[in-house]
């Protein structure tokens, strides 16, 4: 049983930058590929980045590659996302989750690849 606990939220101006933070608890949590997913009013959840076991390996959807940095820090359970030069279509709810199934070379980007899911935090950009 894996519980997770998003946070830092809010609305922000386009261009401006939020850090998400993800809490889980969990035996295992470095053993767990981790995933940040948004949900858009009347949008299907779509996937934004994961990341491998060790934090080595990253991947990113388009339309955040180059803006947004996803991180880990196995030693206190913890999982960031950095969201810089944000823009009004990444308003949403922001989810965190976990994979506890997929190996240590996995980056996964599908949702039914993730057993455990936090409650999600709002992000609001503003034009």
């Amino acid at each position: 049983q894996v519980h997770l606990v998003e946070s830092g939220g809010g609305l922000v101006q386009a261009g401006g930058s939020l850090r998400l933070s993800c809490t889980a608890s969990g035996r295992t949590f470095s053993r767990y590929v981790m995933g940040w997913f948004r949900q858009a009013p009347g949008k299907d959840r779509e996937f934004v980045a994961a990341i491998s076991w060790s934090g080595v390996m990253t991947y990113y959807a388009d339309s955040v590659k180059g803006r947004f940095i996803i991180s880990r820090d196995n030693n206190k359970n913890m999982m960031y996302l950095q969201m810089n030069t944000l823009k009004p279509e990444d308003t949403a709810i922001y989810y965190c989750a976990a994979d506890t199934n997929s190996g240590p070379q996995r980056t996964s980007i599908f949702g039914w690849e993730y057993e455990y899911w936090g409650q999600g935090t709002q992000v609001a950009v503003s034009s």
